[in-house]
């Protein structure tokens, strides 16, 4: 891919999809460098590129007007967030990228503050479900969750983003109650967990 130059960072400008380099197995991160395809800095932004796949699916079901344009938000932030995992921490220096920063973990709990306060306080565990779109948000919660874990285990081996584990972990639960957002202006009600089954 052609890459040009928007705002200072680098920005990619596909002219081919298929370039056939990765047939040995092997792909490029941000800073040139070849790295097995199911090494755990691919597997951790490959699940986050999965995560935002699963909000677009969220967002094609039809979700209530605020939520929507709240995920829209988090889908560039996500772009952000795989621009953050694709460069080494030591080339982001030379080489500026977008990459998750605090702003948007500030801005995922002011959006969360201002979901749970009509949503009143919970009273039981919810499971997953109610409308559509909930049902959806909470696969996306899941997914959100792994790509945590991945994170928190890639940290352990190499440098990442010092807002990617938050980030994820502040989204994973707004997931959480933008699906609870989306049953209430649904008229559904959450599914809560019966212990006495």
């Amino acid at each position: 891919a052609d890459v040009n130059a928007n705002d200072g960072a680098t920005m990619p400008r596909l002219t081919k999809i298929y370039t056939r380099t990765g047939d040995d197995g092997t792909t490029g991160l941000g800073g040139g460098q070849r790295v097995a395809k199911d090494a755990r800095r691919i597997e951790t932004f490959g699940t986050v590129d999965e995560l935002n796949a699963q909000l677009g699916v969220a967002l094609a079901a039809g979700l209530e007007a605020t939520l929507a344009a709240e995920l829209t938000r988090v889908q560039n932030e996500l772009f952000h967030l795989g621009s953050d995992l694709c460069v080494l921490e030591t080339d982001k220096s030379p080489r500026p990228v977008p990459r998750i920063e605090e702003k948007h973990v500030r801005a995922l709990e002011t959006a969360m503050d201002r979901m749970t306060e009509p949503l009143g306080p919970l009273t039981n565990f919810i499971l997953p479900g109610g409308s559509v779109g909930a049902a959806h948000l909470h696969v996306a919660r899941t997914v959100c969750r792994r790509a945590e874990r991945l994170a928190v285990s890639l940290a352990r081996e190499e440098a990442i983003g010092s807002f990617v584990i938050p980030y994820l972990n502040r989204l994973s639960d707004a997931l959480f109650v933008m699906a609870r957002w989306e049953n209430r202006h649904r008229g559904v009600e959450d599914v809560t967990w019966n212990s006495r089954l």
